[in-house]
């Protein structure tokens, strides 16, 4: 069983976020960049599913400049086997990501493909359910569980009211949540032995896919700076300032 599980360089969670000055965009220069969160579950999910002898290979793949390599090897050092780099210098939009992942995975034909539920810099939740659609195979979105079992995949998922189960045949799509598991730190031998495993560099333009965005981001800028609270007297008070200032009563 082959799975193929994405992932993408953004910034790391930890770093307060900037927005540029003229309004474009925000600030990515000289910003520590890190995996995206949910796809470091999605790394983990699959080289457990190895080590369980579920798996015989786990390949990752991402799209994005040359410095999404540094992630790829990350991933590779997490216990990936190989990894594809899409090579593409412009920042491509989920369904952008979603056709390039469609040709690697005709290419590849894994038997079940993981990402992130969704990435934390546009926060799209969109890439893994457009791949399923295109690729016209089942999903199972924001996994909490999962599990493999003849040639089938049952994925316990969270939604609103609680979890549901469902069973998908496969090859199928499953998207991470919070609570799947907890990504392992890449050891200093593993991230060495990374460093050996095979990546193979792709143009996204020589895969014969439309990549143009269709989206056109007009102004980016900080939400609006807190006021200070006030401290009323009594209940009545209260009252009133709920309801004939703040308005919400």
């Amino acid at each position: 069983m082959k799975v193929l599980v994405a992932v993408k360089r953004v910034i790391d969670y930890n770093v307060n976020v900037r927005v540029k000055a003229d309004g474009s965009g925000v600030e990515t220069s000289n910003v520590k960049m890190a995996m995206n969160p949910f796809d470091e579950i999605a790394v983990e999910e699959a080289v457990r599913l190895k080590e369980a002898g579920v798996a015989d290979e786990v390949v990752a793949v991402t799209v994005g400049s040359a410095a999404s390599q540094e992630t790829l090897r990350t991933a590779l050092a997490m216990g990936a086997d190989r990894g594809i780099h899409v090579v593409s210098d412009e920042e491509l939009q989920p369904l952008a990501v979603a056709k390039v992942l469609k040709s690697i995975c005709l290419e590849e034909m894994p038997d079940l493909v993981i990402v992130g539920k969704q990435a934390i810099d546009d926060d799209s939740n969109q890439t893994g359910q457009m791949l399923a659609a295109m690729m016209k195979w089942p999903q199972g979105t924001f996994a909490s569980k999962v599990e493999l079992n003849d040639s089938k995949a049952v994925v316990i998922r969270e939604v609103d009211g609680g979890l549901e189960t469902v069973g998908l045949s496969m090859p199928c799509v499953v998207t991470t949540d919070l609570r799947l598991n907890e990504p392992r730190y890449a050891s200093l031998p593993n991230i060495m032995k990374a460093k050996k495993k095979p990546i193979e560099e792709k143009q996204a333009s020589a895969l014969g896919v439309d990549i143009a965005p269709r989206l056109t981001v007009v102004s980016v800028s900080e939400p609006p700076k807190r006021e200070a609270g006030i401290v009323v007297e009594d209940v009545s008070q209260l009252v009133d300032k709920l309801k004939n200032v703040a308005k919400v009563i």
